[in-house]
């Protein structure tokens, strides 16, 4: 007969994408909450170099290999850490593949069906692994990770289509959580200044220039940023949301239709 499991000395937020970008952030900003976290990521350096360096003991931070888009994995990536580091309060479900502008008529189809296993599927075993947990104890929140293209078409016809759906399930995942004490809610990012955008910014895949003029502000936001609206919906301070997509876009939904409008963004 196994040992009870004893009782956690703190809470324990997962993360998956956690190695970089809006997950990395995400997980030093709940760690400095007070939550455990778990580092959920295909990243292994990155994900063990900031285990190590939230905790180098271990007790409160550690990476788990993890390909969201195998549903097995998950849930033992999700078993594992529960033992190690406490009762799941907090998932954040970050782990995405961010293509290029593509047509629908000329895309891959094998990428395409990769980003979705990625993407969404990857999303829903995640909420479906903890949210399970979740339920049985009667508390928990949940952020999944939209983005502006959960909110109009952009010519990413994997992408787009599959964080739309992102925003479908969020609500649907409130109101089946909601009578469990479980809020379930989305950010939507616009185009977050990451390494990986930098990039692709450099390489002439995206335009600066264009990107901002069409965001009511004059920057666009950092993983930080991002990670804030994260902390905020899963805080005491949101214990009345659930079902809603948070957009953090610089403006993005009220600045685009001007491009619609002679004379544009106003500077």
């Amino acid at each position: 007969m196994s040992a009870p499991r004893p009782e956690p000395t703190r809470a324990l937020a997962l993360i998956t994408g956690a190695a970089s970008g809006i997950g990395a952030a995400s997980a030093r900003r709940l760690h400095r909450e007070g939550y455990a976290v778990a580092l959920l990521d295909v990243s292994h350096d990155a994900g063990m170099a900031l285990a190590h360096e939230l905790d180098p003991a271990g007790q409160t931070a550690r990476f788990y290999d993890c390909d969201v888009s195998d549903s097995q994995a998950v849930d033992h990536c999700v078993h594992s850490s529960r033992s190690a580091l406490g009762e799941p309060e907090v998932l954040v479900t970050s782990a995405a593949l961010i293509p290029n502008t593509e047509s629908i008529l000329d895309m891959d189809m094998a990428a395409h069906d990769h980003m979705w296993r990625v993407n969404y599927h990857g999303t829903l075993y995640a909420c479906r692994a903890v949210g399970r947990i979740m339920a049985q104890r009667q508390r928990g929140a949940i952020v999944t990770l939209g983005s502006i293209n959960s909110l109009a078409p952009l010519p990413l016809p994997a992408y787009n289509p599959g964080k739309a759906a992102l925003q479908r399930l969020t609500q649907l995942l409130a109101v089946e959580m909601g009578r469990h004490g479980v809020r379930v809610n989305s950010v939507a990012p616009t185009y977050v200044m990451t390494p990986a955008l930098q990039a692709r910014i450099d390489s002439g895949h995206r335009d600066l220039d264009k990107m901002m003029s069409v965001h009511a502000l004059d920057r666009l936001p950092t993983p930080d940023d991002v990670a804030d609206a994260i902390a905020f919906l899963c805080s005491a301070q949101a214990r009345m949301i659930t079902g809603v997509m948070l957009p953090v876009d610089a403006g993005w939904a009220a600045g685009v239709s001007y491009t619609t409008y002679s004379g544009g963004v106003p500077w």
